[in-house]
């Protein structure tokens, strides 16, 4: 099984971090990995920052001025990527994700902070190793199978997470 290292930075003030929320993040890389049967360790860059910081990077690098959930930024290309010269471990890129719009994503579809975490993880991930829901219905549908099966892997998945609405004692 291969290892990763996983760097993660709190860059934004907004969103008090969850406990627990970095062991999810280093749980839900690892379980990419070991679906996709990547053949080697690795490292990936996971950021939190404000919607004003992700709608200043998806303006750069995307030319779409608006905020969004979550960026992917792979270094590799075609199953091929730069080594840490001093870990041996392969470079895959960086995610950014913006914990205001997770926050928001999660009440909105009525499940918790942590499988919308856990998700945006998985899908910045598969887009790190090369996977594009933006070329065809059918690569956004394999994407989507994918996703679906590491989280329901990690016990995260669509039908175990969703929230309860609380009882009204009348």
């Amino acid at each position: 099984m291969p290892k990763v290292k996983v760097m993660v930075k709190n860059n934004q003030t907004e969103v008090r971090i969850p406990v627990g929320i970095r062991m999810l993040i280093r749980r839900c890389c690892q379980a990419v990995l070991v679906a996709q049967h990547f053949p080697q360790n690795a490292e990936v860059s996971v950021s939190f920052v404000s919607n004003e910081e992700i709608q200043r990077l998806n303006r750069i690098y995307r030319h779409k001025d608006r905020s969004t959930d979550v960026l992917s930024f792979p270094l590799g290309q075609n199953n091929h990527y730069d080594i840490n010269q001093e870990t041996g471990f392969a470079l895959l890129g960086d995610i950014v994700i913006s914990l205001e719009t997770a926050v928001k994503q999660a009440d909105m579809y009525g499940h918790s902070l942590e499988r919308e975490v856990g998700f945006l993880t998985v899908h910045s991930m598969l887009h790190l190793l090369g996977y594009d829901h933006e070329t065809s219905p059918l690569e956004e549908r394999k994407m989507r199978e994918k996703e679906e099966e590491v989280l329901e892997a990690l016990g995260i998945s669509r039908e175990a997470t969703f929230t309860q609405p609380e009882e009204t004692s009348l």
